[in-house]
């Protein structure tokens, strides 16, 4: 039997929950001649648009972090002028998204992925486009689904793979950009991981705040390579859940998994190594995160304020991953 920490429900339930969630944020305003042009309306489908799971009685609610295609395939976005969409291999695009969002009615509420009842591969799921349409997805992928086919017995891989592949519909995918909305990019993906004190970046826009566009501080990655501990104010918290994190340089590193008791931060799974056990022990393949098409450029953005005080403990106490949880 799992000795893994269990942890209180984390599940929303209700398509209307997440916007009950009212969260005080701080504002880092950019400085008077700073402002950078206004961007260009994000794509009805990208990073950050809020995915829907059927589960009893509503949906559980969460936030996609990026877009991924097969390795060697085009891109899969729609050109800048609409005029032309570049096909990926067999015509797949992929969202991402964190297994925890398919876990199964019967879930028993822990963040032990090896255990925890989940919805098989192949379940349909809404996604919210931002033009105001529902679109279709279906799950391609999911890690805690994969690991308990493979018996998998790792306890860092149980707590910390936390990654899911959402198949796009072809109507989905005619519409979808890989840009993160504001920040720009990702230009690549980070494999070498985030140091500590590292300012990093998240796009999460399902909560009622000040603003979408959080910036925090990476405290590195002390309790396993599959996680880096990242400090925000506020934290994300449910309905954020999957949502992207790009460090310093703008490269896509991670995705929101969970709370890391007894602090206020996060654990935020290690993309490069979720994308290496899908490869491995997947069905889909080799798999690569598709770069945006604007640079990225956070300095004319509204910005959460940096973490300080309780919110930015050091040292670090000793952590236990648990469900993400109101602040």
């Amino acid at each position: 039997m799992s000795q893994h920490p269990r942890r209180v429900a984390r599940r929303i339930a209700g398509i209307g929950a997440a916007a009950g969630l009212v969260v005080a944020a701080a504002l880092t305003v950019p400085a008077a001649g700073s402002a950078a042009a206004a961007p260009a309306p994000a794509a009805a489908i990208g990073p950050g648009v809020q995915i829907a799971t059927p589960v009893t009685g509503g949906a559980e609610l969460c936030t996609a972090n990026f877009l991924y295609t097969p390795s060697g395939g085009q891109d899969g976005h729609r050109d800048g002028d609409g005029a032309e969409h570049q096909s990926a291999p067999a015509g797949k695009l992929y969202l991402g998204a964190a297994a925890h969002c398919m876990a199964g009615e019967e879930a028993r509420s822990s963040v032990d992925g090896c255990v925890e009842p989940v919805q098989p591969e192949g379940i349909e799921v809404r996604i919210a486009g931002r033009d105001g349409r529902d679109y279709a997805g279906r799950v391609a992928y999911n890690s805690w689904a994969v690991m308990q086919e493979q018996g998998e017995t790792d306890p860092q891989r149980c707590l910390y793979n936390d990654f899911s592949l959402i198949e796009l519909s072809p109507e989905a995918a005619a519409v979808a950009d890989p840009t993160v909305p504001g920040f720009g990019g990702p230009v690549a993906l980070d494999t070498d991981g985030t140091r500590n004190g590292e300012t990093v970046y998240s796009y999460q826009p399902n909560q009622l705040g000040a603003t979408p566009n959080k910036q925090g501080l990476s405290l590195g990655r002390p309790d396993s390579p599959w996680t880096h501990v990242v400090a925000t104010a506020p934290p994300g918290v449910p309905g954020d859940s999957g949502s992207g994190y790009l460090d310093a340089e703008g490269r896509a590193f991670g995705l929101l998994s969970s709370l890391m008791l007894p602090t206020t931060t996060n654990g935020v799974t290690d993309i490069a190594l979720a994308l290496e056990y899908a490869a491995e022990h997947g069905s889909v393949g080799g798999i690569e995160l598709v770069p945006g098409t604007r640079p990225f450029t956070p300095g004319g953005l509204s910005l959460t304020e940096l973490p300080s005080g309780p919110a930015l403990p050091q040292p670090l106490p000793e952590l236990t991953p648990a469900p993400l949880a109101h602040p």
